[in-house]
């Protein structure tokens, strides 16, 4: 399946219109509390910092990641909330959001690297992006994860 035309936006939380928070929280909500049947603080005050970027297509939300900022130069960024809208899926929008969210973080933080917390089993896919393995698989919020790091090494230059 050929992946649709979409444009991208990064903005932080106070430049989202209230339509556009909606969609967000809602399409996660929707995937990480309903879908996956797991009740967990969704709100957890870290959307507040963050830049959220956003995979459009006429003016639809397909797909969306929260990134974290640094909180030094010893620090990583960090990539969560990875999300594709259930009702596009299949079309490879996760490998777009991804690619677009590691672009990102190279373009606004080149110096750190890149985290995240991996559902387990999502670790190959993260893989094919550059993330290694840096924890043993543990439950978070009775869903088994895996933290990885994309170390700088294994960015382009």
């Amino acid at each position: 399946m050929t992946t649709p035309a979409y444009t991208t936006d990064l903005k932080s939380l106070d430049e989202l219109s209230a339509r556009e928070l909606y969609d967000l929280l809602r399409m996660r909500v929707d995937v990480f509390v309903v879908e996956q049947n797991c009740p967990y603080p969704e709100l957890d005050g870290k959307d507040v910092d963050a830049l959220h970027l956003r995979l459009m297509e006429n003016g639809e939300l397909l797909a969306s990641t929260r990134l974290l900022k640094p909180y030094g130069a010893e620090h990583p960024t960090k990539i969560g909330r990875v999300v594709v809208s259930p009702a596009h899926r299949g079309k490879r929008l996760g490998d777009a959001v991804m690619a677009e969210s590691i672009a990102a973080c190279e373009r606004f933080f080149p110096e750190n690297p890149i985290a995240l917390s991996a559902q387990a089993h999502l670790c190959r896919f993260y893989e094919s992006f550059g993330f290694v393995k840096t924890s043993e698989e543990y439950l978070e919020d009775g869903i088994p994860h895996i933290d990885m790091v994309r170390p700088l090494a294994t960015q382009p230059a």
